[in-house]
């Protein structure tokens, strides 16, 4: 099972890799068109710790049988 901040670094690290794709000239233009795309509707990682943070301070919130999605300290 994935843990919140595992979870949070993949989600981190996936949009970096994104812009990385967005901004290779050596990629075909569909290919940068297709990470930029997806990066409109990515959270940044000022989003992923601000989830996080609202998760972990919920506690006394219900937020589901998961229990939290993200996490606000993670490595990477």
């Amino acid at each position: 099972m994935t843990m919140p901040s595992e979870r949070s670094r993949s989600v981190v690290q996936t949009r970096e890799f994104l812009v990385e794709l967005s901004r290779n000239k050596e990629l075909p233009e569909s290919v940068r068109d297709q990470a930029r795309f997806l990066l409109r509707h990515f959270p940044k990682k000022d989003d992923v710790v601000l989830a996080g943070r609202i998760e972990e301070q919920s506690e006394t919130l219900p937020i589901g049988v998961m229990g939290p999605v993200f996490s606000s300290v993670f490595t990477g």
